[in-house]
């Protein structure tokens, strides 16, 4: 019998409803249930696939080509379970599907209404492929009180109705803040927010407080009092050292042993939690440390390389070294800012990440040719490595016409417009004056390893297959005189028509991929590549 946990959250967004909904779903999986994760988010958009990273920070892809919210990175990178495109749905998406019906006859000529036809959309979409898992887990973006979020929320509320106290549990994430001049918390935030939920028709099981001190057992029943819940489903959510500390966190008070009791389960013995405290002993108690430079565009909002930042940690945890973050703007160096080369003096390590346009790519540029000059273990990943091919082709074959055309015309066009592949058996084909939302190259493709290769070692197999997000392609009839000049491409489409990897045999590690391994990576099982970049960052700081 699949259960079904529905996340809300209150007072104010970023309280972390991502990081709590994965806790919860390891939490489960580390007492013997399968767990699946949904995100349902209130923004228009069919997907974030065309939103600024300021807006949205990153986009998650999943294996099978959805341009999804960042929160199923947490979800995969907690349970290892691999997100798929029915696992995040959009108020416009949800809209679009049902306009599409309506125009096809679906409806026989009735009025389409949001309720039932949008919300008998949500409560589809939130039972399908469910089969063989004990609970799903489906958090819902937004704060309660968004008008956004009400068709979700009703659609929520008739489907805990439908399924009965039995198989619905709803857990809402709120804030219990401090206030200095008064010395206390305030609980008060928290019950009007419930308080909302109510009014709403929703009575939550359990509360989630996110609050950066304990708090006291008389605020604990105050709440428990006021929003007609058990003292032990108040559950404190104190701020953590690291995002991978929460699920021991909760579980010490009783997250999963509350939701266990709602559903009538065995809440007898401890959850195995063998792999995140070996995690928090790595992270805890490092060996050593690294300082690694990450040179790119959206360096003033982190969140734009959230799964990133969390590879290079999980590369860290394979070598139980710390790994110093250094974030770099790429259009300072376009500046002729010395400050920026000094930034880079002294790293064990250079990333050029993914990114999109032409703004910055000229620093980024020269972050490569100050990694392969220097000898630098260096790491370039979709765009970073176009930009290494580039700067190849520039500083390497003399080309001073080399770029992309993602920026124009050029002379040297090494990287150009992606308008046909394979994917299987099947060409997919995209225009240039095409829409722009979801139509790049999109999820999971195989790539074939050269013999003899840095990558083939790193991965010890012979074929990959990673997640792709991008427009433009490495021009592969540059090929030959890219490896005359000593770049060897040594990964590429299995039918060798699209170069997928890149990297010089005779520097100490030099790496640039066209997909995004990053989004693969797990605290318990890093990912080969961040893993091979910071054992190379390990070896560089010993020659420092």
């Amino acid at each position: 019998m699949t259960r079904f946990v529905f996340i809300t959250g209150g007072v104010v967004s970023s309280l972390g409803k991502g990081i709590a909904s994965a806790s919860l779903g390891a939490l489960l999986q580390a007492r013997g249930h399968t767990v699946r994760l949904r995100k349902l988010d209130p923004y228009l958009n069919v997907d974030p696939g065309t939103m600024s990273p300021y807006q949205h920070g990153e986009v998650f892809v999943t294996d099978d080509g959805a341009e999804a919210d960042l929160d199923l990175g947490h979800y995969e990178r907690f349970t290892g379970v691999h997100a798929a495109k029915g696992d995040n749905w959009t108020t416009g998406r949800i809209y679009s599907d049902v306009i599409a019906a309506e125009r096809r006859g679906d409806y026989l000529g009735g009025t389409v209404q949001v309720i039932p036809h949008i919300t008998d959309k949500i409560k589809e979409v939130v039972q399908a492929d469910t089969d063989g898992y004990d609970f799903i887990l489906v958090e819902v973006g937004g704060t309660v009180g968004d008008i956004e979020s009400l068709p979700f929320l009703e659609a929520l509320r008739q489907l805990a109705n439908e399924l009965g106290h039995q198989r619905s549990i709803f857990i809402h994430l709120t804030l219990v803040p401090y206030i200095p001049a008064a010395g206390e918390l305030k609980t008060k935030p928290t019950q009007h927010s419930v308080k909302e939920l109510l009014g709403l028709g929703i009575q939550p099981q359990i509360l989630l407080c996110r609050c950066d001190r304990p708090i006291p057992e008389n605020e604990r029943r105050k709440i428990a009092l006021f929003c007609n819940v058990r003292p032990e489903s108040v559950i404190p959510a104190l701020d953590a050292a690291s995002i991978y500390e929460v699920p021991l966190r909760y579980h010490e008070e009783g997250l999963d042993r509350e939701v266990l009791r709602h559903f009538g389960l065995s809440v007898y013995g401890d959850p195995d939690m063998t792999r995140w405290n070996r995690i928090l002993g790595a992270i805890h108690a490092p060996e050593g440390e690294v300082n690694i430079a990450i040179v790119g565009k959206y360096t003033n909002l982190l969140d734009s390389y959230k799964s990133l930042a969390e590879a290079l940690a999980h590369g860290g945890i394979a070598h139980r070294v710390k790994v110093n973050l250094r974030w770099v703007d790429s259009q300072t160096f376009e500046n002729g800012d010395r400050e920026a080369v000094e930034r880079l003096e002294g790293v064990h390590g250079i990333l050029v990440p993914g990114g999109f346009g032409e703004r910055g790519s000229e620093g980024k540029i020269e972050a490569v040719r100050f990694a392969r000059e220097r000898k630098i273990p260096f790491f370039g990943i979709c765009f970073g490595m176009q930009m290494a091919v580039i700067e190849a082709g520039r500083n390497l074959l003399g080309l001073t016409g080399a770029s992309s055309t993602e920026f124009g015309p050029c002379a040297e066009p090494m990287v150009g417009l992606l308008t046909e592949w394979l994917r299987g058996n099947e060409v997919e084909k995209r225009a240039a004056a095409g829409d722009l939302g979801g139509t790049m190259r999109l999820g999971a493709y195989p790539a074939n390893l050269a013999e003899g290769s840095l990558v083939r070692a790193v991965y010890d197999a012979s074929s990959i297959e990673e997640r792709h997000r991008h427009r433009y392609e490495v021009n592969v009839a540059y090929r030959g005189k890219l490896e005359d000049a000593g770049m060897r491409f040594s990964g590429m489409s299995p039918d060798g028509v699209l170069p997928e990897i890149v990297e010089y045999p005779d520097h100490p590690w030099f790496i640039g991929v066209q997909y995004h391994p990053e989004l693969k990576s797990k605290p318990f099982e890093p990912h080969p590549l961040f893993a091979g970049f910071i054992g190379a960052a390990v070896r560089q700081e010993r020659l420092v």
